[in-house]
């Protein structure tokens, strides 16, 4: 199993398009969600959405649709 990266998002997309992924029956998580939170420049740095590499096409193909 291998991770693969399919989209950076701000901060609240990343969390909305992981529900959206998660609803449809694909894992998903974000990496970098709470890079420097603590010094306010959270929201200046994407989050990574990564999924399975298995999923990763079905993913993509859910939040091309969803735009």
């Amino acid at each position: 199993m291998a991770i693969v990266e399919i989209g950076r998002f701000n901060r609240n997309e990343a969390h909305i398009v992981i529900g959206r992924l998660d609803s449809e029956g694909i894992p998903a998580f974000a990496l970098d969600a709470n890079a420097s939170i603590a010094d306010g420049s959270y929201l200046f740095i994407p989050v990574r959405v990564m999924v399975d590499e298995d999923d990763a096409d079905a993913a993509r193909r859910i939040i091309a649709d969803a735009a």
